[in-house]
Protein backbone atom coordinates (compact mmCIF):
# COMPACT_ATOMS: atom_id res chain seq x y z
CA UNK A 1 0.00 0.00 0.00
CA UNK A 2 1.27 3.60 -0.64
CA UNK A 3 0.62 6.95 0.99
CA UNK A 4 -2.56 8.51 -0.35
CA UNK A 5 -1.22 11.90 0.25
CA UNK A 6 0.12 14.14 -2.26
CA UNK A 7 3.30 16.39 -1.93
CA UNK A 8 2.66 19.84 -1.37
CA UNK A 9 2.51 21.88 -4.45
CA UNK A 10 0.62 18.48 -6.70
CA UNK A 11 -2.40 20.00 -7.89
CA UNK A 12 -5.02 18.01 -10.04
CA UNK A 13 -4.62 20.46 -12.75
CA UNK A 14 -1.11 20.30 -12.84
CA UNK A 15 -1.13 16.55 -12.85
CA UNK A 16 -2.97 17.32 -16.27
CA UNK A 17 -1.09 19.60 -17.67
CA UNK A 18 2.00 16.54 -17.18
CA UNK A 19 -0.78 13.99 -18.43
CA UNK A 20 -1.37 16.37 -21.56
CA UNK A 21 2.50 16.49 -22.45
CA UNK A 22 2.09 12.94 -21.87
CA UNK A 23 -0.82 12.19 -24.62
CA UNK A 24 0.82 14.35 -27.03
CA UNK A 25 4.14 12.80 -27.01
CA UNK A 26 2.69 9.14 -27.17
CA UNK A 27 4.03 7.99 -30.38
CA UNK A 28 0.09 6.50 -30.74
CA UNK A 29 -1.82 9.70 -30.90
CA UNK A 30 -1.04 11.19 -34.01
CA UNK A 31 -1.13 7.93 -35.58
CA UNK A 32 -4.75 7.47 -34.10
CA UNK A 33 -5.95 10.83 -35.21
CA UNK A 34 -5.01 10.02 -38.77
CA UNK A 35 -6.66 6.88 -38.80
CA UNK A 36 -9.80 8.35 -37.56
CA UNK A 37 -10.00 10.86 -40.05
CA UNK A 38 -8.89 8.44 -42.83
CA UNK A 39 -11.51 5.64 -41.58
CA UNK A 40 -14.60 7.98 -41.08
CA UNK A 41 -14.02 10.23 -43.54
CA UNK A 42 -12.46 8.58 -46.21
CA UNK A 43 -14.63 6.21 -45.89
CA UNK A 44 -17.64 8.00 -45.50
CA UNK A 45 -16.68 9.58 -48.89
CA UNK A 46 -16.00 7.06 -50.72
CA UNK A 47 -19.28 4.80 -50.00
CA UNK A 48 -21.78 7.83 -50.82
CA UNK A 49 -19.71 8.04 -53.91
CA UNK A 50 -20.47 4.73 -55.06
CA UNK A 51 -23.75 5.04 -53.97
CA UNK A 52 -24.61 8.21 -55.86
CA UNK A 53 -23.26 6.87 -58.65
CA UNK A 54 -25.33 3.34 -58.60
CA UNK A 55 -28.30 4.75 -57.64
CA UNK A 56 -30.12 5.04 -61.26
CA UNK A 57 -29.85 1.70 -61.23
CA UNK A 58 -30.04 0.43 -57.85
CA UNK A 59 -32.90 -2.02 -56.91
CA UNK A 60 -35.99 -1.12 -55.18
CA UNK A 61 -35.64 -2.97 -51.63
CA UNK A 62 -32.13 -1.45 -52.09
CA UNK A 63 -33.52 1.66 -52.06
CA UNK A 64 -36.23 1.81 -49.65
CA UNK A 65 -33.83 0.82 -46.71
CA UNK A 66 -31.44 3.82 -47.98
CA UNK A 67 -30.57 5.67 -44.32
CA UNK A 68 -27.82 8.84 -46.47
CA UNK A 69 -26.95 9.82 -42.81
CA UNK A 70 -26.17 6.50 -41.36
CA UNK A 71 -24.51 6.18 -44.74
CA UNK A 72 -22.17 8.50 -44.70
CA UNK A 73 -20.79 8.02 -41.06
CA UNK A 74 -20.63 3.88 -40.88
CA UNK A 75 -16.78 4.24 -40.49
CA UNK A 76 -16.69 4.70 -36.94
CA UNK A 77 -17.47 0.98 -36.57
CA UNK A 78 -13.80 0.53 -37.69
CA UNK A 79 -12.05 3.79 -36.04
CA UNK A 80 -13.62 2.51 -32.30
CA UNK A 81 -11.12 0.08 -32.04
CA UNK A 82 -8.42 2.61 -33.06
CA UNK A 83 -9.79 5.00 -30.22
CA UNK A 84 -10.22 1.86 -27.99
CA UNK A 85 -6.61 0.58 -28.19
CA UNK A 86 -5.58 4.45 -28.19
CA UNK A 87 -7.28 4.53 -24.45
CA UNK A 88 -5.08 1.22 -23.13
CA UNK A 89 -1.83 2.77 -24.43
CA UNK A 90 -1.82 6.11 -22.72
CA UNK A 91 -1.63 3.67 -19.44
CA UNK A 92 0.01 0.03 -20.69
CA UNK A 93 2.65 2.37 -22.10
CA UNK A 94 3.99 3.63 -18.76
CA UNK A 95 3.28 0.46 -17.16
CA UNK A 96 5.55 -0.87 -19.95
CA UNK A 97 8.21 1.35 -19.82
CA UNK A 98 8.37 1.31 -16.13
CA UNK A 99 7.52 5.24 -15.82
CA UNK A 100 4.25 4.33 -13.94
CA UNK A 101 6.65 4.50 -11.03
CA UNK A 102 7.92 7.89 -11.47
CA UNK A 103 4.42 8.76 -12.24
CA UNK A 104 3.20 7.66 -8.99
CA UNK A 105 6.16 9.06 -7.02
CA UNK A 106 5.56 12.24 -8.14
CA UNK A 107 1.77 11.95 -7.15
CA UNK A 108 1.58 8.81 -4.59
CA UNK A 109 -2.19 9.11 -3.93
CA UNK A 110 -2.95 8.00 -7.64
CA UNK A 111 -6.22 8.44 -8.29
CA UNK A 112 -5.79 11.58 -9.92
CA UNK A 113 -3.50 10.25 -11.89
CA UNK A 114 -6.53 8.13 -13.36
CA UNK A 115 -9.25 11.12 -13.27
CA UNK A 116 -6.14 13.47 -15.37
CA UNK A 117 -5.35 10.83 -18.12
CA UNK A 118 -9.09 10.05 -18.69
CA UNK A 119 -10.42 13.62 -18.76
CA UNK A 120 -7.17 14.75 -21.09
CA UNK A 121 -7.55 11.19 -22.98
CA UNK A 122 -11.88 12.67 -23.20
CA UNK A 123 -11.29 15.90 -24.10
CA UNK A 124 -8.87 15.89 -27.17
CA UNK A 125 -10.63 12.71 -28.81
CA UNK A 126 -14.03 14.20 -28.38
CA UNK A 127 -13.01 17.35 -30.14
CA UNK A 128 -10.89 14.54 -32.92
CA UNK A 129 -14.09 12.23 -33.53
CA UNK A 130 -16.10 15.32 -33.64
CA UNK A 131 -14.44 16.97 -36.27
CA UNK A 132 -14.31 13.71 -38.46
CA UNK A 133 -17.61 13.22 -38.13
CA UNK A 134 -18.80 16.38 -38.96
CA UNK A 135 -16.89 16.34 -41.59
CA UNK A 136 -17.73 12.88 -42.89
CA UNK A 137 -21.68 13.44 -42.93
CA UNK A 138 -20.94 16.75 -44.87
CA UNK A 139 -18.52 15.00 -47.80
CA UNK A 140 -20.75 12.52 -48.03
CA UNK A 141 -23.76 14.08 -48.34
CA UNK A 142 -22.12 16.66 -50.79
CA UNK A 143 -21.53 13.04 -53.06
CA UNK A 144 -25.20 12.41 -52.56
CA UNK A 145 -26.64 15.28 -53.82
CA UNK A 146 -25.55 14.21 -57.12
CA UNK A 147 -28.98 11.96 -57.46
CA UNK A 148 -30.79 14.91 -55.25
CA UNK A 149 -31.00 11.85 -52.64
CA UNK A 150 -29.00 13.91 -49.53
CA UNK A 151 -30.39 15.11 -46.26
CA UNK A 152 -29.05 17.80 -43.67
CA UNK A 153 -28.84 18.15 -40.20
CA UNK A 154 -31.86 19.67 -39.79
CA UNK A 155 -33.78 16.56 -40.39
CA UNK A 156 -35.32 14.39 -37.27
CA UNK A 157 -32.46 12.37 -35.66
CA UNK A 158 -29.74 13.24 -38.10
CA UNK A 159 -27.44 16.18 -35.91
CA UNK A 160 -27.59 13.32 -33.01
CA UNK A 161 -26.92 10.75 -34.83
CA UNK A 162 -23.70 12.67 -36.28
CA UNK A 163 -23.10 14.28 -32.75
CA UNK A 164 -23.45 11.14 -31.41
CA UNK A 165 -20.12 9.55 -33.18
CA UNK A 166 -17.47 11.57 -31.41
CA UNK A 167 -19.56 10.87 -28.33
CA UNK A 168 -19.47 7.23 -28.95
CA UNK A 169 -15.90 7.10 -30.02
CA UNK A 170 -14.95 8.75 -27.05
CA UNK A 171 -16.89 6.66 -24.39
CA UNK A 172 -15.47 3.19 -26.53
CA UNK A 173 -11.89 5.07 -25.57
CA UNK A 174 -12.32 5.67 -22.11
CA UNK A 175 -13.39 1.84 -21.84
CA UNK A 176 -10.30 0.87 -23.06
CA UNK A 177 -8.18 3.59 -20.56
CA UNK A 178 -9.93 1.36 -17.67
CA UNK A 179 -8.40 -1.58 -19.34
CA UNK A 180 -5.40 -0.34 -19.54
CA UNK A 181 -5.42 0.14 -15.75
CA UNK A 182 -7.02 -3.02 -14.96
CA UNK A 183 -4.94 -5.49 -16.94
CA UNK A 184 -1.73 -2.87 -17.25
CA UNK A 185 -0.68 -4.98 -19.84
CA UNK A 186 -1.20 -3.72 -23.92
CA UNK A 187 -1.93 -6.91 -25.46
CA UNK A 188 -4.32 -8.27 -22.84
CA UNK A 189 -6.15 -5.08 -22.47
CA UNK A 190 -6.74 -4.87 -26.03
CA UNK A 191 -8.01 -8.45 -26.47
CA UNK A 192 -10.33 -7.26 -23.59
CA UNK A 193 -11.94 -4.61 -25.72
CA UNK A 194 -12.23 -6.23 -28.73
CA UNK A 195 -13.86 -9.18 -26.86
CA UNK A 196 -16.07 -6.68 -25.18
CA UNK A 197 -17.12 -4.35 -28.14
CA UNK A 198 -16.87 -6.64 -31.15
CA UNK A 199 -17.02 -10.63 -30.18
CA UNK A 200 -19.42 -10.85 -27.38
CA UNK A 201 -22.34 -8.76 -29.95
CA UNK A 202 -21.44 -11.53 -32.07
CA UNK A 203 -21.82 -14.24 -29.82
CA UNK A 204 -25.66 -13.16 -28.53
CA UNK A 205 -26.68 -14.32 -31.54
CA UNK A 206 -26.51 -18.13 -30.35
CA UNK A 207 -28.67 -16.73 -27.35
CA UNK A 208 -31.94 -18.81 -27.35
CA UNK A 209 -34.33 -16.04 -29.11
CA UNK A 210 -36.78 -14.96 -26.11
CA UNK A 211 -33.30 -13.84 -24.50
CA UNK A 212 -32.51 -11.68 -27.53
CA UNK A 213 -34.19 -8.55 -26.45
CA UNK A 214 -33.55 -8.45 -23.18
CA UNK A 215 -29.81 -8.79 -24.12
CA UNK A 216 -28.51 -7.65 -26.97
CA UNK A 217 -29.62 -4.05 -26.89
CA UNK A 218 -27.98 -3.49 -23.57
CA UNK A 219 -24.52 -4.83 -24.56
CA UNK A 220 -21.94 -1.69 -24.24
CA UNK A 221 -21.75 -1.24 -27.73
CA UNK A 222 -24.84 -2.08 -28.90
CA UNK A 223 -26.08 0.55 -25.80
CA UNK A 224 -23.59 3.22 -27.05
CA UNK A 225 -24.48 2.96 -30.68
CA UNK A 226 -28.46 3.66 -30.15
CA UNK A 227 -27.01 7.78 -30.15
CA UNK A 228 -25.84 6.97 -33.93
CA UNK A 229 -29.07 5.44 -35.47
CA UNK A 230 -31.30 7.66 -37.24
CA UNK A 231 -33.81 5.11 -37.49
CA UNK A 232 -34.27 2.66 -34.68
CA UNK A 233 -34.94 -0.72 -34.64
CA UNK A 234 -36.92 -3.28 -32.77
CA UNK A 235 -33.87 -4.13 -30.84
CA UNK A 236 -32.53 -0.69 -30.46
CA UNK A 237 -32.66 1.39 -27.44
CA UNK A 238 -33.81 4.95 -27.46
CA UNK A 239 -31.31 6.79 -28.17
CA UNK A 240 -30.35 8.53 -25.22
CA UNK A 241 -31.45 5.29 -23.04
CA UNK A 242 -28.69 3.35 -25.03
CA UNK A 243 -26.29 6.17 -24.82
CA UNK A 244 -27.04 6.55 -20.70
CA UNK A 245 -26.52 2.61 -20.32
CA UNK A 246 -23.42 2.78 -22.21
CA UNK A 247 -22.36 5.66 -19.74
CA UNK A 248 -22.91 3.35 -17.20
CA UNK A 249 -20.20 0.87 -18.47
CA UNK A 250 -17.99 3.27 -18.82
CA UNK A 251 -18.18 4.73 -15.14
CA UNK A 252 -18.01 1.62 -13.51
CA UNK A 253 -15.03 0.60 -15.61
CA UNK A 254 -13.17 3.48 -14.42
CA UNK A 255 -14.78 2.89 -10.68
CA UNK A 256 -13.20 -0.27 -10.60
CA UNK A 257 -9.93 0.86 -12.34
CA UNK A 258 -9.49 3.47 -9.07
CA UNK A 259 -10.38 0.68 -6.62
CA UNK A 260 -7.86 -1.61 -8.20
CA UNK A 261 -5.59 1.07 -8.72
CA UNK A 262 -5.28 1.97 -5.10
CA UNK A 263 -5.22 -1.69 -3.74
CA UNK A 264 -1.56 -3.29 -5.93
CA UNK A 265 1.47 -2.11 -5.98
CA UNK A 266 2.63 -0.34 -9.44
Amino acid sequence: MTTTTNPPGVTFGRVMRSEWVKFRSLQSTPITVTAAFAGLIGLGWLTCALTADRWPQMPAANRARFEPASLSIQGYVLVQLAFGVLGVLVVSGEYTTGQIRSTFSAVPARTPVLGAKAAVFAAATLVAGEVAAFAAFLGGQAFLSSQDIETNLGEPGVFRAVAGVGLYLTGIGLLGVALGWLVRHTAGAIAALVALVMVVPGLASVLPESWVPHVVPYLPSNAGQALITVRPSALTLPPWTGFAWFCGYVVVALAAAAVVLKRRDA
